[in-house]
């Protein structure tokens, strides 16, 4: 199985002309398009799209991302790779090391070419080759070098853990890379309030709608992320909050 995840709209060709290529590469070949409404070039919404679904796939899918797909130097450089049981074939500007926190587990790098679409004409073959069987090393050769962007950590202290919106959703929702497991880690079981913009939460709901409209509500995702929002509003907008806004949980002091 292949899946797609570009930052190529929906109002061209672009998408239809990986479809054509796709099916005339690998016809019947299973395709599941993630989405391609990523923000342009927006390295950080392609992890977070990625990194929020691709383990529900079968391990073994491929999973192709055409995002700043020329990558990050003047020498445009692409990469197949393997990491938890999946594949992964992607331009060399981050969103590896982002995705698997640092360097997957195997990489190689794919031959060059003078393209313009190098989401068609580099990363869909070597895609196929892998969902039809191929070995990655068999790709190209094995490298060690890999374009390093971190992921922001959170701050973890005694009755406070301080993290960053990591994403806003098409709803204005604020998903954290505050984890549950680090407000337990820390907690132990204490109550809590969440800190953002104007606003203090200090009850966590099960969903978004639990509370009043126009309300300001917390609520643990199904990836085990914190998330924000405002009960049938936008909270991005009507608090002024954007990716890499901070976010704090607070415990008291006992």
């Amino acid at each position: 199985m292949i899946t797609l995840l570009t930052d190529f709209g929906y109002r061209d060709h672009y998408v239809a002309a990986l479809r054509a290529r796709l099916l005339r590469l690998a016809p019947g070949l299973p395709v599941v398009d993630i989405s391609h409404g990523v923000e342009p070039y927006n390295t950080a919404h392609a992890v977070h799209v990625l990194r929020a679904v691709f383990r529900d796939f079968p391990g073994g899918t491929v999973h192709v991302v055409g995002v700043n797909d020329h990558g990050a130097g003047p020498e445009p450089t692409w990469h197949a790779a393997r990491y938890a049981e999946h594949y992964f074939v992607v331009a060399d500007n981050g969103i590896l090391a982002l995705l698997c926190d640092g360097p997957p587990d195997e990489w190689v790098a794919l031959p060059a070419a003078a393209t313009a679409s190098p989401t068609r004409d580099v990363l869909l073959p070597a895609a196929v080759a892998l969902a039809q069987g191929a070995v990655l090393a068999s790709l190209g050769p094995l490298v060690t070098d890999l374009y390093l962007l971190t992921n922001r950590q959170l701050r973890l202290q005694d009755h406070r853990i301080t993290g960053h919106v990591a994403h806003v959703d098409h709803y204005g929702n604020l998903i954290t890379n505050i984890s549950r497991a680090a407000v337990e880690a820390v907690g132990h079981g204490r109550p809590f309030s969440v800190h953002f913009g104007r606003e203090v939460v200090r009850e966590l709901q099960p969903h978004f709608s639990a509370a009043p409209p126009g309300e300001a509500v917390s609520v643990f995702n199904s990836q085990g992320c914190l998330c924000l929002g405002i009960c049938q509003g936008n909270a991005a907008e009507l608090l002024g909050l954007h990716f890499d806004s901070q976010v704090d949980v607070r415990f008291p002091v006992e």
